[in-house]
């Protein structure tokens, strides 16, 4: 098992409101060399408030060991040849410690935020990734650059643009996915998943993971090094008092995750239909205080990962650890006990074997998920 964490240290919600401790630019290169001293496997940046290629820079050049993620940059905006430059540049600057995390925002976002006109994403990802490494294999090999598909024509490479090889080539890229069509994708064009957050272990397990298999038989590619990277829904505090809180904070993430279209196969698999048809309406009324209130604890422990500090990288692992192969956590370090606390969880989750996992994504898991 493989731990990341996403900064600042001890963010658990996915950008649904202003975070309690904003990202300090200036803090990245102090930040990645302490998770590298206690043990960290990896740092993951979302592009939601700050450049992730921007900050995984500043991270790289102030670690020798820690992996970095973009923990999704949005790839529709750029084009094909624009990220794999920025990857590109990021695996040199890394020495080979960098993945590229792509995702591909809801059709509102891509009209209205990037003002682009909206395309099926499962056929323009495969697309996507097929031409971005047309491009490395250019400059890699010297192939002539030569693609065609529905979205992109790419056949100039002249030699002020070109990048030239590099020590590291093998850029693995990640696909953020919820429904089995990006997930297929994946299986046929990547090298991991990054499930979002509403994902169950059952519904990676049912869902998600027979549809990468069958994406990568179509292929004719090996799943056997394929990563699952999950940031989970977690609820963790030092005292009961602070998790109470915690706790009434994932209720309110799961609410608004259930009133949002995009998400639904992951409700509807467990049941929850109706749950979602209703925080749908809610959210269409603007009726945002009513929506945690929705949230049982029953279907809260369904979603949620919740337990003390000392007891919280135990919990992951029972809930995960069949079917995930990387996992995303921390804690705010406030003094030097967080600090040993955050040392003692890495070292917990990364102890542990992801065999079970291994066999799960080939098709051979016998563990039980729920």
């Amino acid at each position: 098992m493989r731990l990341e964490t996403l900064l600042p240290l001890g963010k658990v919600d996915p950008g649904l409101r202003a975070p309690e401790a904003p990202l300090d630019l200036h803090a990245v290169a102090g930040t990645a060399r302490l998770l590298e001293e206690i043990g960290y496997g990896g740092l993951a940046v979302e592009e939601t408030k700050d450049d992730p290629f921007v900050v995984l820079a500043l991270a790289a050049a102030a670690t020798t060991r820690l992996r970095t993620t973009t923990a999704v940059t949005i790839a529709f905006p750029r084009s094909p040849t624009v990220m794999a430059l920025q990857a590109w540049t990021q695996q040199k600057l890394s020495g080979g410690r960098f993945t590229l995390g792509l995702g591909t925002q809801v059709r509102g976002h891509v009209r209205r935020r990037y003002g682009m006109e909206w395309h099926p994403p499962a056929p323009w990802m495969r697309e996507y990734v097929q031409a971005m490494r047309a491009v490395w294999d250019t400059w890699q090999h010297g192939t002539p650059l030569d693609f065609s598909g529905e979205h992109y024509r790419l056949d100039l490479m002249v030699p002020l643009f070109d990048a030239g090889p590099i020590e590291h080539p093998d850029i693995p890229v990640h696909l953020a996915a919820v429904n089995p069509y990006m997930c297929a994708v994946a299986g046929e064009v990547a090298d991991g998943i990054r499930p979002h957050p509403v994902c169950t272990p059952s519904y990676i397990a049912e869902v998600m993971l027979p549809a990468v298999r069958r994406g990568a038989a179509r292929a004719g590619r090996s799943l056997e090094d394929f990563r699952v990277c999950m940031k989970p829904l977690v609820a963790s505090a030092r005292t009961d008092e602070e998790l109470a809180r915690k706790v009434e904070d994932a209720r309110a993430r799961i609410a608004f995750y259930a009133s949002t279209p995009g998400y639904r196969a992951a409700f509807d698999h467990l049941g929850l239909s109706d749950l979602a048809a209703e925080a749908k309406e809610l959210s269409k009324a603007q009726r945002w205080e009513a929506l945690p209130g929705m949230i049982d604890d029953e279907t809260l422990d369904r979603f949620v990962v919740i337990g003390l500090h000392d007891e919280i990288g135990r919990r992951l692992l029972e809930r995960y650890a069949p079917v995930v192969t990387d996992v995303e956590f921390s804690i705010a370090v406030r003094d030097d006990a967080d600090r040993e606390t955050l040392r003692s969880l890495a070292a917990e989750v990364q102890g542990a074997d992801d065999a079970a996992a291994r066999s799960e994504i080939l098709g051979k898991g016998t563990a039980g998920v729920r």
